[in-house]
């Protein structure tokens, strides 16, 4: 059996849309199959809409450990270098690359803190 959960992150689609559109709590494999193979006009017309700029899932996978989980973007989400797990000592995350400069954001998926590695602004003498 398959959640409304994975069945949306497989349609990619948001949950809120599975729901709407009367997906249920479980669903069995050919289920979903089926709606993937000929996909409700709601399905089509979602697709149609996509402007590509963001989207709906992405996947997260800690650099540290390979703890992994999909999650909706948000919008003041950067471009990460890395995403790790909050538990992790700062020992164990990987350095920042040469000439760069480190920004943390915390909050990220459920468990995640967000690395966006960025070149340093050049210094004129």
């Amino acid at each position: 059996m398959i959640s409304r959960r994975d069945a949306a992150i497989t349609l990619d689609v948001p949950l809120e849309m599975a729901q709407r559109h009367g997906l249920p709590k479980w669903m069995s494999e050919a289920e979903l199959r089926s709606i993937l193979d000929n996909p409700p006009p709601w399905l089509v017309q979602s697709r149609a809409n996509r402007t590509g700029k963001r989207p709906v899932w992405v996947h997260l996978e800690c650099a540290v450990c390979g703890y992994e989980e999909a999650a909706r973007p948000k919008k003041w989400w950067p471009d990460f270098t890395y995403v790790v797990c909050g538990h992790h000592a700062p020992s164990e995350v990987p350095a920042v690359r040469p000439g760069c400069v480190r920004s943390e954001y915390d909050g990220v998926g459920t468990r995640f803190v967000g690395i966006a590695d960025v070149e340093a602004p050049q210094v004129s003498p």
